[in-house]
């Protein structure tokens, strides 16, 4: 499976994401939204960037069960809540605190980030959903 990941001329530059990404493969890996939750039960951060960094430690091994890795995902989708654009340095550290960890590039791939008022449980900051494509 090949994914290109790139933003065409004429895109808004820089940006922490790609603007595109051309997959070829034949199996879709969809995983549902992840939250910080831990599965031992243990508690989950209160702030931003714990969350974002556990949601996102929660989607790889999401990936990983379908045998994929952030190098095949062809797209993020972020939502988090009572979002403003002051949040994004404390979001971005999230991502940053685990991206090696995890193997998530940067930029990233094509991501979307939309504001909502609250997600399915209280205290819950951000729920992260990947859509990858292997061969």
């Amino acid at each position: 499976m090949t994914v290109q990941r790139f933003t065409p001329a004429g895109m808004l530059q820089p940006a922490p994401y790609h603007h595109v990404a051309v997959a070829t493969g034949t199996r879709h890996v969809h995983v549902a939204g992840q939250v910080a939750h831990r599965p031992d039960g243990s508690p989950v951060p209160s702030d931003l960037a714990g969350q974002v960094a556990q949601a996102l430690r929660n989607t790889a091994t999401g990936l990983a069960g379908a045998g994929a890795t952030f190098d095949d995902v062809v797209r993020l989708t972020f939502y988090v809540t009572r979002w403003s654009p002051e949040k994004i340095a404390e979001f971005m550290a999230g991502v940053e605190a685990v991206a090696d960890e995890i193997g998530i590039g940067s930029p990233m791939p094509p991501a979307s980030l939309i504001g909502v008022e609250v997600l399915f449980e209280p205290g819950v900051l951000v729920e992260v959903e990947a859509t990858a494509v292997l061969d």
